[in-house]
């Protein structure tokens, strides 16, 4: 509940900001100009996320055939989830990690690739599909495309007030000054809040995935394995190779501790762990 709470607030710190920003650099005009074309563009990508991304990967589709026990998996999940069944997909990537895509749960598809299903036990598997189903039940592509237009559309504000400066809703120029500030620190801002928005969405996939495979600590063990795995040698992998795919997936290898932290997709694996072990009753 609480990172529910979280993300609606962040989400109308992100709208406050566009609006703030608006008006600012384009009154009500140029405020409603930038939302249209980041709209335009995020709705493009909200209704095509599921095939632009599987194929950006390569993933190839499997069933109860050719991948039995993973399908199988998949299947029993999605019942205690009350999900539809989804499309499933694995990708030849030693990389361990996995998503969930699609606009919604009647046109979802799940992916996971090699590496993860070699690395890890079929209960931790099933912790860390559970997880992605999770995000998949709680519709965090529709608000992941929300904060990501908002956020598209005042960088295309700052970027109009760096090359032709701001005007108020009466034509009038914005102090000069006002206007730089703004074209800098606008997407910087709102590059924070989508991030922390994205970092609520995983601790909620977190507790629900945790919920509907009921095993809290295969999650957690699951994590716990794959950080190490990226503490080594890494392979360039999914995360690596289209970073902009990056808060798709279980973990983030390219996030840091710090002010880094600030720009993750992912909050950190430590304390990730420590909260499923707690809701697996290891204290």
């Amino acid at each position: 509940m609480f990172n529910w709470v979280k993300t609606a607030i962040l989400m109308a710190a992100i709208m406050a900001l566009f609006g703030i920003v608006g008006g600012m650099i384009g009154g009500k005009s140029g405020m409603l100009l930038a939302l249209l074309f980041g709209g335009a563009m995020n709705l493009f990508s909200y209704w095509f996320s599921d095939s632009m991304v599987l194929k950006m990967y390569n993933a190839q589709p499997v069933d109860e055939t050719s991948a039995p026990q993973f399908y199988a998996m998949i299947r029993e999940l999605a019942g205690k989830a009350g999900l539809p069944m989804p499309k499933v997909y694995i990708i030849n990537e030693a990389q361990p990690n996995a998503f969930a895509t699609g606009r919604n749960p009647a046109h979802a598809a799940v992916a996971a690739t090699t590496g993860i299903i070699q690395l890890l036990s079929a209960r931790e598997v099933r912790g860390v599909m559970a997880h992605e189903l999770a995000h998949v039940q709680h519709r965090d592509i529709l608000i992941s495309t929300i904060s990501a237009t908002m956020a598209g559309a005042i960088s295309a504000l700052a970027n109009f007030a760096m090359f032709f400066g701001g005007r108020d809703e009466e034509g009038r120029s914005v102090n000069p000054l006002v206007g730089i500030l703004v074209a800098i620190l606008a997407p910087l801002a709102a590059s924070l809040i989508q991030m922390a928005i994205s970092r609520a969405r995983e601790f909620e996939a977190d507790a629900g995935g945790a919920a509907i495979s009921g095993d809290p600590n295969a999650l957690a063990d699951a994590l716990g394995k794959i950080q190490m795995y990226a503490e080594g040698r890494i392979p360039l992998g999914p995360a690596e190779a289209h970073p902009e795919t990056a808060q798709m997936m279980i973990m983030n290898p390219l996030s840091g501790g710090g002010l880094r932290g600030l720009f993750s997709t992912h909050p950190d694996t430590g304390e990730r762990i420590a909260r499923l072990r707690a809701m697996g009753g290891w204290g």
